[in-house]
């Protein structure tokens, strides 16, 4: 389960994004849903993912921020040893929901 206190922390201050896309880019990437993203290749690279906040509102019970996530994918090829064609990297964007429990930090993470 993700949890991210420092983000539920600095609601309704004017670091909120900041703090939000510190914490979110220190995780590791397979605790996201890259996977389910990917539009032009076959799996998700976990490392060097970036974010970038659009929206953020508040209900009874969760933060909730919309993001646009930038990462890479690779074509992976069948792994012989005469295989010729490299790893090929492409750039990846989808859209996640962030749903921050607001009692325990407790993140859901959802593509949209």
């Amino acid at each position: 389960m993700i949890t991210l206190p420092n983000a539920l922390n600095a609601w309704n201050t004017d670091d909120f994004k900041a703090v939000f896309i510190k914490e979110v880019e220190a995780l590791y990437g397979h605790d996201l849903p890259l996977q389910q993203g990917l539009r032009w290749s076959s799996y998700a690279v976990a490392e060097g993912f970036r974010v970038m906040v659009s929206v953020s509102t508040e209900t009874a019970e969760y933060l909730e921020i919309k993001t646009g996530v930038f990462y890479k994918g690779i074509i992976a090829g069948c792994s012989c040893s005469d295989d010729p064609s490299p790893t090929d990297e492409q750039t990846e964007y989808c859209e996640m929901r962030f749903s921050i429990n607001k009692q325990t930090a407790q993140t859901s993470v959802e593509v949209i």
